[in-house]
């Protein structure tokens, strides 16, 4: 007679979580996104993009970083993660699928890029790419298969076709990591001036990297504890220097690019954006790069495993920001996930987890270890590392919890820096307008102009937007000439032409000031 089965405190858990995103996908395509989600037509991007897309690509990185390591540079040494790390991909990359089924208004169109293309959107090639990518990921996968049947006739197929399918899979991966990032950079004037770059696929790339070999590290550890084996602490110790590299790589780009725009300048502007950005550079890449850069932390499993979760959720943390609280003040939208949101992507996330454990008891996914390289796995640990790292991973925890607290005030927040009203609104008092805008004479210039907002605006019926959405952002205005390039049609001259407002050719001294 079978015994009764009795769950432990974490399948009890995971079942919760199940049932609840079970009762929320009802939801979702019974009633609508609209009734399952907080999405607007203001703010129609959310957490099922902004974490369960953007976030499962990023940590999928470690895929085409570890495999690349092995079957491109020759450093053998690291087979024996390479197959639990393909697998963490492959199953990222499948999760990420099922999340823009729920994101997408009518999912069942999902497969329209594939045969309606359109190669001027970022969009199209994202779609191609995660498509072709997971096709890669399911070969590479697909050895580990085809052992546990014994098809040995396809298994030497695919071994032998090994090398040009990695060189594809980093290729792919490196493109639609990158064009990730991509998709914010139409937003200069709606994404907040601490996250907006033309930089950003690179420094999407990067995070990417960082994240995705944190996440392997992450997946190592708990692989074996819950698994009762051990993994060689060399390659993790090894993968933390790497981090290193990474992570310092990032922040050099990241600074200097952010003083190339004086990006610094938001750290005077209070609200959660900056609270939140130097929890993501602080918590998420600074500590955890100065723990890594000692021996002590990346040798014990304990440091290194916090230090690693620093650096995922310092990942997680960027592309929220990026995807959600960098974009509310400019959208002037307030957004926090529903319940039906959370609960989804709580049920992906168990889902993932699920599946690795069913992979794992039924195929071959760990690789076998001597006694001596299991070995190798003992090593002293300090007691101020293990102090150190799990003080910051609370200390993140905490700024976390108080950014969220913060997001409820940022749509009022934004009434201060982006007074934008839409257009044809009429209030009950006038706009307070900025400063009147002084431009320098230039070499060939007549004189300085002084711009006023009072002849340019109707403060009782205002439409900021007719200047500020594309020709002159505000976070980026400057107080250098423009020469000719201000009587162009995306400066001046797109309103200063004779039909909407006097021509500029016509009187020079109308705004030029001898």
């Amino acid at each position: 007679m079978n015994a009764r089965f009795r769950p432990t405190f974490w399948q009890g858990v995971a079942i919760v979580i199940m049932l609840g995103g079970l009762w929320a996908t009802l939801v979702r395509f019974t009633q609508g996104l609209g009734a399952s989600t907080n999405l607007s037509d203001v703010f129609p991007w959310g957490i099922w993009i902004g974490f369960d897309v953007l976030v499962g690509v990023g940590l999928a990185a470690g895929g085409f970083t570890i495999t690349a390591v092995v079957h491109l540079f020759g450093l053998k040494r690291f087979k024996p993660i390479v197959r639990p790390t393909i697998l963490t991909a492959f199953l990222g990359y499948l999760l990420v699928i099922v999340g823009l089924l729920f994101d997408l208004g009518r999912p069942y169109r999902i497969w329209h890029p594939m045969i309606m293309w359109n190669p001027h959107s970022v969009m199209f090639e994202v779609a191609w790419c995660v498509t072709l990518y997971t096709t890669v990921l399911a070969l590479e996968f697909s050895p580990i298969v085809l052992e546990k049947f014994k098809w040995h006739r396809l298994l030497r197929i695919v071994r032998a076709i090994t090398i040009p399918v990695v060189i594809v899979g980093v290729i792919l991966s490196t493109l639609h990591q990158s064009s990730l990032g991509t998709l914010y950079i139409i937003m200069p004037d709606k994404l907040y001036g601490l996250w907006y770059s033309p930089m950003l696929p690179v420094f999407f790339f990067l995070s990417a990297i960082a994240g995705g070999l944190g996440m392997v590290i992450i997946e190592s550890c708990l692989s074996a504890r819950v698994f009762h084996r051990r993994l060689e602490n060399d390659l993790l110790t090894d993968i933390g220097r790497v981090i290193v590299a990474v992570l310092a790589l990032y922040l050099v780009v990241k600074f200097q690019d952010m003083a190339s725009h004086n990006a610094w300048s938001l750290f005077y502007t209070p609200g959660p954006e900056r609270f939140l950005f130097v929890a993501e550079i602080g918590f998420g890449a600074i500590i955890p790069l100065i723990l890594f850069a000692f021996p002590a932390v990346r040798q014990d499993a304990s440091g290194r495993f916090c230090a690693a979760l620093l650096v995922v959720l310092g990942f997680v943390l960027n592309r929220l920001n990026v995807a959600t609280t960098g974009l509310q003040r400019g959208l002037g939208a307030n957004y926090f996930p529903s319940i039906y949101e959370l609960a989804v992507t709580g049920m992906l996330i168990v889902m993932g987890f699920v599946a690795f454990a069913m992979a794992v008891k039924h195929l071959p996914i760990f690789l076998e270890t001597t006694e001596e390289e299991s070995a190798k796995t003992d090593r002293p640990s300090p007691q101020w590392v293990r102090y150190i790292t799990r003080s910051a991973l609370v200390g993140l925890g905490v700024v976390m919890l108080g950014g969220l607290a913060l997001i409820d005030f940022s749509a009022s927040a934004s009434a201060t820096l982006l007074p934008a009203p839409q257009p044809g609104t009429i209030i009950d008092e006038p706009l307070t307008l900025p400063e009147d805008h002084v431009l320098p004479s230039g070499p060939d210039s007549p004189g300085k102009v002084t711009f006023r907002h009072s002849t340019h605006i109707d403060t009782r019926q205002p439409d900021c937007a007719t200047c500020h959405a594309g020709m002159f952002s505000i976070l980026k205005r400057t107080t250098q000439p423009g020469g000719e390039t201000m009587h162009t049609a995306d400066r001046c001259g797109k309103c200063h032409n004779g039909q909407q407002a006097f021509n500029w050719e016509d009187n020079c001294t109308v705004c030029h000031e001898e």
